[in-house]
């Protein structure tokens, strides 16, 4: 997902008296940020009356009140589908967001758990975190159609059962038991314990490929009316590559950062030259997603998904996507490969889940690989804002473009066998 809108963290401290006199929730004794996210921030708070997770909504591009109450009514009805989130508590006055100072808060209660990587999931319990995503699709079809009376297609899941267990079989479109949890406020690429907190060359898109990522414009738009977003021109990443090649010359004393980013950058613009021919078209089937789906933003309690969080990205996307760009994340190793038979799992049990097709599946793999190879969202944070909070995860997401491009085929069988 491209970040380059998002702003700097800022430093505030929260205005605990004025949030806790609008909640049943005691009073303060220690309040503790929690790791640093990319997008908001968040609090470990402790009162007289137990222990919560407060969120400090900050990201101008996500924190209008009216968007966060429509996030926190369709967590609302997904966890009475039992799908794991982690619905706010309402305030005195029945709302959910607070709003102090010109700041939007919302409070959640806490739950321990981790986050776990591809990694350190088995094969099995990929299959369950594809069906677990399937089924986050379907219900969001279902919930938001309600709620907004949009015209979406049928979904070709079904209806999503209740009740049934995290552990159901892989593929099975029954949702997780609802176990809420708060917003572990985390970046994708971080460390992932859990918060107290020639063959391979890419074949022309014979299908419509999905649109691209999530926009203010699509997080409001109904899905009938949402228009499938253009796919990245390279003649503007040619630009954007010789604008950040001279940034890393300026860039002075030089260090190991600088080399990587020099090599990587001329490195793709050699494969965007060999593939400039292959950008795929804009077109395909668009839901609501949750729109940052990855490990920091999944929690686990023991082997099973305990909660779904930050859902500040909800809007209307194509839902294959998603599903790529997650596994891309949950399933990259440190050298920028792809664990495939995970990979695999994980997209069988999708496509059960989702009613999603292989050639969907196929679509979205070529769409997401030409937008990883003109994204370079982490350089720009680095060489036009001074922002390092990303340079963790640059050598491994700057490795998957190139292997991902010479692997295409591999990839693609992956998804859509």
């Amino acid at each position: 997902m491209p970040r380059s809108c998002v702003p700097p963290l800022v430093l505030h401290a929260p205005p605990l008296g004025a949030l806790l006199r609008r909640y049943a929730a005691g009073t303060a004794l220690t309040c503790e940020p929690v790791d640093e996210g990319l997008l908001n921030r968040g609090y470990r708070l402790r009162t007289t009356r137990g222990r919560y997770f407060l969120k400090h909504h900050f990201d101008p591009d996500t924190a209008d009140p009216a968007s966060i109450a429509r996030q926190h009514r369709a967590t609302e009805r997904l966890a009475d589908l039992g799908v794991p989130v982690a619905p706010p508590l309402p305030g005195h006055d029945g709302r959910t967001v607070a709003v102090v100072g010109g700041h939007a808060y919302a409070l959640h209660p806490w739950i321990d758990g981790r986050h776990r990587h591809g990694a350190q999931l088995t094969p099995g319990q990929c299959g369950r975190l594809g069906a677990l995503l399937g089924v986050v699709h379907a219900s969001l079809e279902q919930v938001m159609r309600a709620a907004h009376g949009e015209l979406l297609p049928p979904a070709r899941g079904g209806h999503v059962p209740r009740g049934l267990g995290v552990n159901a079989p892989a593929g099975s479109e029954a949702p997780p038991t609802r176990d809420p949890r708060s917003d572990p406020g985390r970046a994708p690429g971080q460390a992932p314990e859990g918060r107290v907190a020639p063959s391979g060359r890419p074949a022309r898109a014979a299908a419509a490929a999905p649109a691209g990522p999530t926009t203010a414009a699509t997080r409001s738009t109904p899905v009938e009316a949402a228009v499938p977003a253009v796919s990245p021109d390279p003649a503007d990443t040619f630009v954007l590559i010789e604008d950040l090649l001279a940034r890393v010359r300026r860039h002075r004393p030089a260090d190991s950062f600088d080399e990587l980013a020099r090599h990587r950058l001329l490195e793709r613009r050699t494969l965007l030259e060999q593939h400039a021919d292959r950008r795929p078209p804009h077109s395909g089937p668009v839901g609501w997603v949750h729109g940052d789906f990855h490990p920091f933003n999944l929690l686990y309690r023991g082997d099973a998904p305990a909660a779904i969080v930050d859902w500040d990205r909800l809007g209307v996307q194509p839902r294959a996507e998603e599903a790529v760009r997650a596994a891309a994340i949950f399933f990259v190793r440190p050298d920028g490969t792809l664990d495939l038979p995970k990979a695999r799992q994980y997209a069988r049990a999708y496509r059960r889940a989702a009613g999603a097709t292989p050639s969907e599946l196929a679509a979205a793999v070529h769409r997401v690989w030409w937008e990883r190879l003109n994204d370079f969202w982490m350089l720009r944070w680095h060489y036009e804002r001074g922002d390092t909070r990303a340079d963790s995860q640059f050598p491994a997401a700057s490795a998957l473009a190139v292997w991902w491009t010479r692997e295409y085929d591999a990839v693609c069988g992956a998804f859509a066998d």
